[in-house]
């Protein structure tokens, strides 16, 4: 069989178990090592409050008031209040409640009311923010040097940018991934005005801010994640092999030997081979059906009742690794008489140990164990959001920078303290209630003082 360039042989046999090669050998072993916390995680998280302050360190506060300052006043104990109360507002399943309920003397919070004004705190909602304007047009139109940028003529996330750059260096200090990780797109919800909003169909909120994403697929931890700003400017070339790009950014620093799933917007041969080569990792993915690599005979299999195959029924096919290349192996399976699942993967399986209840090869298992390592992350923290209505989108991504910094502490904090709280099912609230009302706590010391 070839593929449909001609450039690509395939063979129904597999190669040999000696074949393995790098990567591969270290994953068919296991020496991946299971991730978690690591020295520098073990070392900040004394408790719930300190967990979550090793993301959202003081210099990312620092950030925040000085750029803040220029336009109202605010001090340290105020913002860490402020975004105790968006914690705690997640936590009470607030996010579409009207600020005036929040505080309302009788169905309202009491700590609300305890920390901040009403007015106080829909000031800091309109004066919070994250770059000087005087500075911003100059840095919006000159060349981006961060790698994380989708477009080198233009930063289009120059209002949030140094915030969103120191925070995401934090992300992969603090956690060490497992042997097995998701690589997926994310859409934070917003409908306002803004130069990259995306409309995505499939997604529940159909409009917001692109992001990408690399899980842990156990965890649903967030190592790494990169805004996408869009096609560059016009006049700009168009950036060619966008998802392996991604891909590649949001793999880098990862340990060799582990596996990476994603779906069929990023699986590709080339990213099979360039994940190989460049980071030592093997690729686990759907493929859509239209890519040059795939064999005719396994793109648009018969489904015919004589000689076509049966619903539920696999093929297989092989491209031994040339020139100290990977083993790649592209599996057909028909899971209904007009849908037709192709998986691409690197990662070593042994195809003749088949699970005789579900009857699928054991790459299909294995992507349906590890595809939803940021799905998980999107359902955990739209759970108990701290987003708030707002027609600024460098507010909605400081919303999701703290849902996602909260959702990263609990992980640590739970893997590191696994005898804390034992039996309880609502264990990561309480942990944001714990750490809404830890960060509101020295303002509500301060108002006490003040009114004696």
């Amino acid at each position: 069989m070839f593929s449909k360039h001609g450039d690509i042989t395939w063979s129904s046999k597999p190669p040999p178990r000696t074949s393995l090669r790098g990567p591969q050998s270290i994953a068919a072993s296991e020496r991946v090592p299971r991730g978690g916390p690591t020295a520098a995680a073990r070392e900040a998280s004394r408790d719930v409050l300190s967990t979550f302050l090793a993301y959202f360190t003081p210099e990312l506060e620092d950030i925040v008031i000085e750029m803040t300052n220029l336009e109202g006043p605010v001090d340290r104990t105020e913002l860490r209040a402020y975004v105790g109360l968006l914690i705690l507002a997640g936590v009470y399943r607030s996010r579409g409640e009207a600020c005036e309920s929040l505080w309302d003397a009788e169905s309202g919070r009491a700590v609300f009311r305890a920390t901040m004004p009403l007015k106080t705190f829909r000031s800091y909602s309109s004066v919070l923010r994250f770059d000087d304007r005087e500075t911003r047009e100059a840095r919006r139109a000159a060349l981006s040097s961060s790698s994380s940028s989708s477009s080198s003529y233009g930063d289009k996330l120059a209002p949030v940018r140094k915030l969103w750059d120191a925070w995401c260096q934090r992300l992969p200090l603090l956690y060490d991934p497992g042997p097995e990780v998701t690589v997926d797109e994310r859409l934070v919800a917003f409908k306002g005005r803004c130069p990259f909003r995306q409309y995505m169909p499939s997604k529940p909120a159909k409009y917001g801010i692109k992001l990408w994403a690399v899980c842990d697929a156990r965890s649903s931890y967030a190592w790494k994640m990169q805004v996408y700003t869009g096609k560059p400017r016009q006049g700009a070339p168009a950036e060619k092999n966008l998802a392996t790009r991604v891909a590649l950014d949001l793999t880098e620093g990862l340990g060799p030997g582990r596996t990476v799933t994603c779906d069929n917007f990023f699986t590709s041969f080339e990213l099979a081979r360039r994940l190989f080569f460049e980071r030592g990792l093997t690729l686990l993915g759907t493929l859509r059906a239209n890519r040059t690599e795939v064999p005719r005979e396994l793109a648009c299999p018969p489904t015919t009742r004589g000689n076509g195959r049966r619903v539920g029924s696999f093929s297989f096919a092989f491209a031994t690794g040339e020139g100290g290349g990977p083993s790649v192996a592209l599996i057909s399976y028909l899971a209904k008489k007009t849908r037709n699942v192709l998986i691409l993967t690197t990662a070593p399986h042994d195809e003749q140990e088949q699970q005789q209840q579900q009857h699928k090869p054991a790459a299909v298992l294995h992507y349906n164990r590890t595809k939803g390592g940021v799905d998980n992350l999107d359902k955990v923290t739209g759970t108990y959001s701290c987003r708030r209505k707002t027609c600024r989108w460098p507010m909605v991504i400081f919303h999701n920078m703290i849902d996602v910094s909260a959702y990263n502490a609990f992980v640590l904090w739970r893997e590191l303290n696994p005898t804390w709280m034992p039996g309880k099912r609502n264990r990561r609230r309480l942990f944001l209630e714990q750490l809404g009302r830890a960060l509101v706590g020295p303002s509500v010391i301060r108002r006490i003082k003040g009114k004696c």
